[in-house]
Parts: structure tokens; sequence; C-alpha cells
């Protein structure tokens, strides 16, 4: 790779043996790609998970007095304060959480604790050059903003930003961003989730190919982090268009870079249904409701706390959000009507999170099949339906068609 002469002394070790072994892995990664050089990144966000891996990188870079040119955002964790609330926490969960944000507030980490943060605090523009790990906020910016990622790892997108550079290759590139499936959508799509259904099973028709689709018009800001956070769960997809939607799809011929598309497919109503009849587990009684992967915006929780109002709840019901929209909730009197209502609402939490082993062997109702697919190495089982639905499936303790 050819490097700059600054970018040479931080490989050399002139910034110190942190920036050293971050720019390692950049330049690691650029071979491995045949990338020519490097590019200067404006935004970085970092999948931080608490795991044992991902806790050992981070500590052993801030052990080594690496610190972050460009700051990035961060994926949830959990409170433990407010998780206390509903459940017992592990002294060692607790304790490996704790480390994690020590050493991530060492490297200079803005700690937001948010898996939407391009919805909020973190949003990029178009055309810009940035590095982002999370699964629906790959897609999300690549595709809705027309800002430029690729599908960064935790640590590699620590790295970039720790040296603030990313390898040029792959989703930076224009020729890598054009269209190669083409993907018509024969379905009402009257609902957000519509979204997450039509996001889990574009990969089952388009396989690694970029869709591009057809016949959606005006998607919510809801429906479209319901589509990239199912795209990534259901397959691999960093990137896709709508026609007349997205920026860099004005029309097809747009979208597919002149080039005429790979494939061609048909996604129906029957499809949709199709798929939600393997997610989800059969309708009837339920023991819990887990709302918020990705995480809720306030207009969702407007929804639930609306539906709960002067209600009480037959089954627990937690939602997920940032610690932004959190406070916006109790501003606006949300958390208040929810709590009420026997429910309660989070700020800076994972479902994949070990906090939440206390729903072990249980069955509940999400309107998120990510949340689903997540928990299922915990032996939780869940209907995945509209969120409405489900909401009335938490006041009547099961869930009817």
């Amino acid at each position: 790779m050819q490097l700059t002469s600054e970018q040479q002394k931080m490989l050399d070790g002139e910034y110190g043996p942190g920036a050293q072994l971050a720019m390692k892995v950049q330049v690691a990664v650029g071979d491995a790609y045949d990338a020519p050089y490097m590019v200067p990144v404006t935004r970085t966000h970092v999948a931080l998970s608490n795991q044992e891996a991902d806790l050992w990188f981070a500590e052993k870079m801030a052990g080594l007095g690496a610190t972050c040119r460009v700051r990035p955002t961060t994926n949830p964790s959990f409170n433990w304060d407010q998780m206390k609330r509903v459940t017992t926490i592990d002294p060692e969960d607790e304790a490996i959480v704790k480390r994690t944000h020590a050493a991530y507030v060492k490297l200079g980490a803005l700690m937001t604790y948010d898996c939407t943060p391009y919805q909020e605090r973190n949003v990029p523009v178009f055309g810009e050059t940035i590095a982002f790990s999370e699964s629906s906020a790959t897609p999300y910016v690549n595709s809705v903003y027309g800002a430029r990622s690729n599908r960064e790892s935790a640590q590699s997108a620590m790295c970039a930003a720790i040296t603030g550079v990313v390898p040029y290759y792959g989703y930076l590139l224009d020729e890598n961003r054009h269209g190669e499936a083409l993907v018509h959508v024969d379905a009402p799509m009257e609902t957000d989730f519509d979204y997450q259904l039509l996001g889990y099973v574009t990969p089952k028709f388009t396989g690694f190919k970029l869709p591009v689709f057809d016949g959606l018009a005006n998607p919510s800001p809801a429906a479209l982090k319901n589509l990239c956070a199912q795209l990534n769960t259901g397959g691999n997809v960093a990137m896709f268009h709508i026609i007349g939607v997205t920026p860099e799809a004005p029309t097809i011929e747009a979208a597919f870079g002149g080039r005429e598309p790979q494939l061609e497919v048909t996604i129906t109503q029957d499809d949709l249904d199709q798929m939600r009849g393997e997610l989800t587990a059969p309708y009837g009684p339920i023991d819990f409701a887990l709302f918020g992967c990705p995480h809720l915006s306030i207009e969702q929780i407007t929804t639930i706390a609306d539906m709960v109002e002067g209600k009480q709840l037959a089954v627990p019901l937690f939602a997920m959000t940032s610690s932004l929209t959190y406070d916006l909730a109790q501003n606006m009197g949300y958390l208040d009507t929810i709590r009420a209502a026997g429910g309660e609402i989070f700020s800076n939490t994972c479902m994949d999170q070990p906090v939440w082993k206390f729903l072990e062997g249980k069955t509940g109702v999400t309107e998120s099949p990510k949340c689903a697919y997540y928990t299922k190495r915990r032996a939780m089982d869940f209907v995945i339906t509209e969120l409405e639905t489900a909401v009335d499936g938490a006041l009547k303790g099961a869930v009817e068609r």
C-alpha cells in the first residue's frame, strides 16, 4: 500500500505503540483487499459488545496509549442501574460492562450506547467517507444517506477511529456501489413491520448481490431502519437502493450504473406471509414483551404509551432505546405512563446481553425478527408481529391473530 509520510510514521511507531498497532491492522486489512492507499474518515461508530475478545482488544489498545483521532459513538451495553429494577445483575456481568466502559472512555470514545447512531448524534451526509460497524447502521448510512462505509468489525472501526483512516476498497469505490439484483416488490407494504419481513426474506432471493428495490414508495424512517436491520440478519447486505427514494437511485439506470441487472426477482405478499410463518412462534399466551432491536424511536415509544395509557399490562413490557430518546420519553410523560401500566423503558441497553437471562425459556412477543434471532441461544421463543399487535398482546397476555 502507498502510505503518506504521516501514516508511515504511525506504522513505524512514532505516535506510540497503540497507534502503531491500529495502523498495522488497517494495513493488513488493506493488503487483504488490494487497497492502493488509505483515505481519511470523518465519522466512526464502534459496535462495542462487552464480550471477552472485544474487551481484550479495547483494554490492550488503551494500555498501549491509543486515543481516537475521530471519536466513535458506541453500540449498546446494558444500563446496570436501570436493569436492577427488573432483575438481579450477575456481578461478573456488571464487572465486564464497567471494565469495557472504562477502556472505551480511556480511548476517547463517545459513550452513546446506541445502535441507531444514524438517527441522532452521528448522522453523516451524502458522500462522506466513514467507518461504521453495527448491522443496521452500515446499510442505513450507505443506502439512505449515501455516505460511504465498508462493513466494519468493532475492531477495524476502532482502528479507523484511532488512525483516522481506512483502506480504500469495497463500498468506498463508485463501481462497487451499483446494484446487482433488481427486486420488484409486489406487496402493499402498508406497515413498518412489512419492511422487517422484506429485509429478512430478500437475501433468500438475492444471496450476496446488492439489491435494488422497485415498488416501494415513501417508507418511513422506522421502515428503513427495519429493512436495514433485517437485511443484515437474514443475510449479509451492507448496501441497497430503492428506486426514487435513496439518493444514488433516482432511476433504475442510475442504481445499476448503466448496467443490466445480474438477477431479477419479484417478492410478493405470499412471500412475506411465508417468511412471517417461518420466523414467528405460534400465536397464543406470552410471558413478556420485548421491543427495541434496533432501538425504538420516540414515535414508536409514543405508540406504546398511547396504547397502554390508563390500562394494566397482563405481562411485563420492556422497551429499549437511546439515552436521548429515553430523556425525551421521560420529559413527555411517556415513561411514567408505561411504568404505571407495568412496563419499563431502558436506555443504553441491548437484548443481546446476559442481563436478559431471567427471561430464558420463556415466550415473548416482539416487533423485531433480529431480536428473536439473537435470543435463540438463550432459549427464548418469540411471537413476531406488528408493534401495535404486540402491545395489544402484552395487555391481554396472549397474541391474537
